[in-house]
C-alpha cells in the first residue's frame, strides 16, 4: 500500500508573499497574518489538495529563508498558536501539512553568528559554520570572513560536518514535529546538505513519525543520490519541470517523453521506484502562464503534472492561471499578496480552475496513478500517448499540443475493449487492439480501461 505522500497532491504556499508581509522584520510586534490562511485550507481540499507545503516559517530577518530563531514562527505572520491552529484545521479537512526546513545556512541575526560578532576568536560557535577566517573580512566589514550561500553574505553557511550543530537541528526537527505535528520537511538547498546530516535526519524523523515525509530541493544532477532507502523519500524534479514548458513552447513532446522514459520507463528507467515531487512552477521561477507561448497549453501542462509519474503540486494562485515573474534577482513577482474571496470572485480563468479540480478528483485514491508503472504508447512532435498500468488495470492519458484538433490511433496497453472518459463519462470502444481518440486543440484526453 502506497504511504500518504506518493498519493498527495500538494499545494504550495510562499506565506510571507500571500499574507503581504512587510519585507524586512523590524517592528519586533507579532502580526498574525496566518489566520488570513485558515480559509485556504478548504479551498485546498475543494482543488482536490491533500497535502500543504508552506514554507518558510522560521522567524527571519528579510525573505525567509535567513533565520534568526528556528523555534519561532516568524512574527509578521504570527505566533506559534497561530500555527499550531493552521496544523490542526488542517488535519481536520484531511490535509497534511509540510514545511521548509532551512538548515544549509542562517540569517546574521541568529545567536551563534552573533556570539562570532561578538567574541570573535573566543567564541564558541566559531566552528557553527563553514570558513570563519579573523584575517578576513566581508561586504558587511565584520573583521572576519566567512563562508555565504552563492555569495550572498545575509546567509551564512552552517558547518554540518561539526556534530553540534547537527544535533542543535535534529532538536529543532523534533521540536517541529512534537509541538506542531507536521508530517514532513522541505530541505531548502537539499543538493548543499552533508549527506550524513540527512541520514541521521531520516532515522530521527522515522523515530517521530512513522511515515514522515522528507523532500529536497534540487535542482541538477543524479536525483538518486539524495532520493533513496537512507536519506530522502523524494527531491524535486527540475528537469521535468523544464520539459513540461518547453516541450510545449517548441512543440516537441519529445522532450518531455524522453525526461520521463529516461526517469520512469518501466524498462530501464533510472529513477524507477523512486517517487519524484512534480511541479509547473513555485516561487523561484516564473508562474507557468509566463511562460507559454500559448496560454491555452496550459491544460495539456497540468493534465501531464497530474498523470505522469511524480507527486503533483500546484502553486498558490496558479489554480487562477495569474502571471508573475523573476525581475533580475527580485522574486517579488513570484510571490504576489493574494486575497482567497477576492480571487474567487474575479477569476478570469474559470475552467483552468474546474480542470485543475477534476484532476485532482482524479489523483485522490488513485493507485494506478500513484504506483502504476509508465509506458510510453504514441509519440510525435505534437501528440503525445502513455499509460500508468497496474495489475490489468490502466489509465491511458493522450494531449495535444497542435493549434487544430487531432485523432489518435493508441494501442491498447491492457486487454481490455472498453474504455471510459474520465471527465465525460463517454465509453470508448477498442477495436483491433487500438483506440481511436479525437482531441480539441491544445487539448487532452483520460481514459480508464480494465
Amino acid at each position: 500500500m502506497s504511504k500518504w505522500y506518493n498519493e498527495a497532491v500538494f499545494y504550495h504556499i510562499y506565506p510571507l508573499g500571500l499574507t503581504g508581509a512587510p519585507k524586512e522584520n523590524r517592528d519586533g510586534g507579532v502580526c498574525h497574518r496566518m489566520e488570513e490562511l485558515f480559509p485556504w485550507i478548504e479551498h485546498i481540499r475543494e482543488l482536490g489538495g491533500t497535502a500543504i507545503y508552506i514554507g518558510p516559517l522560521f522567524e527571519s530577518t528579510s525573505h525567509g529563508y535567513d533565520t534568526k530563531d528556528y523555534r519561532i514562527v516568524d512574527k509578521r505572520l504570527g505566533d506559534n498558536e497561530d500555527f499550531k491552529k493552521f496544523v490542526r484545521l488542517a488535519h481536520e479537512a484531511g490535509i497534511r501539512v509540510v514545511v521548509d526546513g532551512v538548515f544549509n545556512h542562517t540569517g546574521r541575526e541568529f545567536f551563534a553568528f552573533r556570539d562570532i560578532q561578538q567574541n570573535r576568536e573566543g567564541s564558541r560557535c566559531c566552528s557553527w559554520y563553514k570558513g570563519v577566517n579573523f584575517g578576513w573580512n566581508t561586504p558587511y566589514n565584520d573583521g572576519f570572513g566567512y563562508e555565504a550561500w552563492r555569495n550572498c553574505f545575509e546567509l551564512v553557511n552552517l558547518n554540518l560536518w561539526n556534530q553540534e550543530v547537527r544535533d542543535y537541528l535534529l532538536d529543532v526537527i523534533r521540536f517541529w514535529i512534537q509541538e506542531f505535528d507536521i508530517d514532513g520537511i522541505r530541505l531548502d538547498c537539499a543538493d548543499c546538505l552533508d549527506f550524513e546530516f540527512m541520514k541521521q535526519m531520516r532515522q530521527v524523523t522515522a523515530q517521530e513519525k512513522e511515515d514522515f515525509w522528507l523532500m529536497g530541493e534540487v535542482i541538477h544532477g543524479d536525483y538518486a543520490r539524495w532520493a533513496n532507502d537512507e536519506m530522502l523519500h523524494s527531491v524535486t524534479n527540475y528537469e521535468l519541470h523544464k520539459g513540461l514548458y518547453s516541450g510545449h513552447n517548441d512543440h516537441n513532446y519529445f522532450e518531455i517523453a524522453h525526461t520521463i522514459r529516461r526517469e520512469f520507463d518501466e524498462n530501464g528507467g533510472i529513477y524507477k521506484g523512486r517517487t519524484l515531487y512534480s511541479f509547473v512552477d513555485n516561487h523561484d521561477v516564473d508562474r507557468i502562464m509566463s511562460k507559454l507561448n500559448n496560454k491555452e497549453h496550459v491544460y495539456p501542462v497540468y493534465t501531464l503534472l497530474y498523470t505522469l509519474p511524480g507527486i503533483p503540486s500546484v502553486y498558490y494562485g496558479s489554480e487562477w492561471g495569474i502571471e508573475g515573474k523573476k525581475q533580475g534577482a527580485n522574486d517579488d513577482g513570484m510571490r504576489p499578496r493574494l486575497e482567497l474571496a477576492e480571487m474567487e470572485m474575479k477569476n478570469e480563468h474559470p475552467e483552468l480552475t474546474a480542470h485543475i479540480k477534476a484532476l485532482g478528483e482524479l489523483r485522490k485514491g488513485n493507485e494506478v496513478l500513484a504506483d502504476g508503472k509508465y509506458r510510453e504508447l504514441l509519440l510525435t512532435n505534437r501528440q503525445y500517448a502513455f499509460a500508468r498500468i497496474l495489475g490489468d488495470r490502466a489509465v491511458i492519458v493522450a494531449v495535444n499540443n497542435d493549434e487544430s484538433p487531432a485523432s489518435m490511433s493508441i494501442p491498447m496497453p491492457v486487454s481490455a475493449d472498453i474504455c471510459t472518459d474520465v471527465f465525460t463519462g463517454e465509453t470508448l470502444k477498442a477495436e483491433g487492439g487500438r483506440l481511436n481518440i479525437e482531441l480539441d486543440a491544445c487539448g487532452s484526453k483520460i481514459v480508464t480501461a480494465s
